[in-house]
């Protein structure tokens, strides 16, 4: 199979669950692991039995994040590597900042969140940490690949305007046909000089890609889309890091 030559056209991580993606122009993957401080934090909806000692994998369900609680994608979010620091913009403003390895900036996260979204939580909201976790999606540790030709597949059978951050991918893919992640199931990628991954499983959408990221608001059936369109309701790929490496905005990914 002759593989298209393709480059990462962004990178963008999320450090908290559910909240605004943050850019990156390069960083570093690590074997085994997510991108770093990817979904490093999330905000528990109601008591999870999530244990910070001992960390283990939940499913989305039991924090707040965009398949139910569209309106996180409303906010604008700031998040400072060096301090920690998490700063939430609302209707124009900053409506809190908090440092969430402390007690006090952790407070003020939740404080926000009590008061903003009362009507959509189980109990208080706490801003959860594991060390070393990360609150994907899935158990493994992962990166995801999103083609961005799939993407404007999608747009095409949608009809309208598909913002490729509605799947909030962490590599974003340009040169490759639509739907070629797919033909790279169990085959291994290398990106920029050292970094491999191997793509191992598609990535299944919900009803979080309903949502404009832009606005907050539900306006597309993504999934539903996907079904009547292509007969399935998957747009990206699952890689697990299986050599280390830096890679950058404008690297080639070979198989």
């Amino acid at each position: 199979m002759t593989t298209p030559l393709a480059r990462i056209d962004a990178i963008y991580r999320y450090p908290v669950k559910g909240l605004s993606p943050q850019p990156l122009e390069r960083t570093s993957l690590a074997v085994r692991q997510t991108l770093l401080a990817d979904r490093l934090y999330a905000i528990e909806n109601g008591p999870s039995g999530f244990d910070p000692a001992a960390p283990a994998y939940f499913p989305k369900q039991r924090f707040l994040m965009l398949m139910r609680n569209e309106r996180l994608a409303a906010l604008r979010t700031e998040y400072d590597e060096a301090s920690h620091t998490l700063i939430i913009h609302a209707d124009g403003r900053e409506a809190a900042r908090g440092d969430l390895r402390s007690p006090q900036g952790r407070s003020a996260i939740e404080r926000f969140f009590a008061t903003s979204f009362a009507s959509e939580l189980r109990g208080p909201p706490k801003v959860l940490f594991g060390q070393g976790h990360s609150f994907s999606d899935v158990a493994k540790k992962v990166v995801s690949i999103i083609n961005l030709a799939s993407v404007a597949a999608v747009e095409t059978a949608a009809g309208a305007a598909v913002h490729p951050l509605r799947f909030r991918g962490n590599i974003y893919v340009a040169g490759w046909p639509a739907w070629h992640e797919f033909d790279l199931l169990d085959r291994e990628l290398a990106i920029g000089e050292s970094a491999r991954v191997k793509v191992i499983k598609r990535i299944q959408r919900c009803a979080a890609t309903d949502v404009d990221p832009d606005t907050g608001i539900r306006d597309l059936t993504i999934p539903r889309t996907l079904m009547q369109s292509f007969g399935h309701t998957n747009c990206g790929v699952y890689a697990e890091v299986v050599a280390a490496g830096a890679i950058a905005v404008g690297d080639a990914l070979r198989v």
